[in-house]
């Protein structure tokens, strides 16, 4: 069983940046492929980034490319998401979720039911 927790949420006005952390605890995480979703309110949860086990593949949802960034480090069994030029329609719960398909494959999933373990989620609010 995987525990994953989120931090690093919070209010910024837009244009600034913001960097997600998620750390996991009881389980193998370099055998997880990570990925960060987002839910608005009223709103479906989103993908919005997937990082191999490895790290050395990397996805984005199109409305974040070239602003966020994901990244891990097995190391220290995190997984961060560094949120740049940061816009009002980024405001949501953001949460990261752990994927034990396929360990020891290089992949990356953009579909929640790929995912088998969720973090509680942390708010992030864009102001303009």
């Amino acid at each position: 069983q995987v525990q994953l927790v989120e931090s690093g949420g919070g209010l910024v006005q837009a244009g600034n940046s913001l960097r997600l952390s998620c750390a996991a605890s009881g389980g193998t995480f370099s055998r997880y492929v990570m990925g960060w979703f987002r839910q608005a309110p009223g709103k479906e949860r989103e993908f919005v980034a997937s990082v191999s086990i490895s790290g050395g593949i990397t996805a984005y949802a199109g409305s974040v490319k070239g602003r966020f960034t994901v990244s891990r480090d097995n190391a220290k069994n995190t997984v961060d998401l560094q949120m740049n030029s940061l816009n009002p329609e980024d405001t949501a719960v953001y949460s990261c979720a752990a994927s034990s398909k396929n360990p020891f494959a290089s992949v990356v999933f953009r579909t929640t039911s790929n995912y088998d373990y969720w973090g509680q989620g942390t708010q992030v609010t864009v102001s303009s």
